[in-house]
C-alpha cells in the first residue's frame, strides 16, 4: 500500500511512504511550497524510471554491455484538458554495444510495463471515504 499524507498543517508539501522508503511531494509555486516533485512529476518520472530499468533488465539478462542509461521526459500538458496528454522520452545508452543490440534495447524501452499502464490499458479508480475520526459508520 502507498499513503500519501500532508506533513504539516500549515504548508502544502505530502509524505508519500512506499514501501520503508519516503518521497515528499508538493504543488509547484505558487500554488504550493515545491518541496519536491508534484504529482504530473511524479507520473512522468514512472516512465523514465520504467524505461530505464526495462532496458538495464533486458541488458543483464543477454548479456549486452551497457554501461548507462540516460532517459530525458518531456511533457507537453498544453491540451490535456482536451484529454491528450504527451510525453516525449529521449534516451541515451553508452557501452560497447553493436548497433543491433542498441537498437533492441530502445524497442524494449517501448515495452516498459508502465509504458504499457499509460498507453495501452484502461486505468479504473475507486474513491472511498473512510470515517471520520470520532464518527459512527454509517450504513
Amino acid at each position: 500500500m502507498i499513503v500519501v499524507e500532508r506533513i504539516d498543517n500549515s504548508g502544502t508539501a505530502h509524505r508519500i511512504s512506499i514501501r520503508g522508503h519516503e518521497i515528499v511531494a508538493d504543488m509547484s509555486a505558487p500554488d504550493g511550497d515545491d518541496a519536491g516533485p508534484d504529482p504530473h512529476d511524479l507520473y512522468d518520472a514512472a516512465l523514465g524510471a520504467c524505461k530505464a530499468m526495462t532496458m538495464l533488465w533486458y541488458a543483464q539478462r543477454n548479456a549486452i554491455p551497457v554501461e548507462g542509461i540516460h532517459v530525458g521526459v518531456v511533457r507537453d500538458a498544453s491540451q490535456e484538458r482536451k484529454g491528450i496528454y504527451k510525453l516525449t522520452t529521449r534516451i541515451a545508452v553508452t557501452g560497447p554495444l553493436s548497433d543491433e543490440q542498441h537498437d533492441k534495447l530502445i524497442a524494449v524501452a517501448a515495452k516498459c510495463p508502465v509504458h504499457k499502464l499509460m498507453a495501452e490499458v484502461e486505468t479504473q479508480i475507486e474513491t472511498i471515504a473512510v470515517p471520520r475520526v470520532g464518527e459512527a459508520e454509517r450504513p
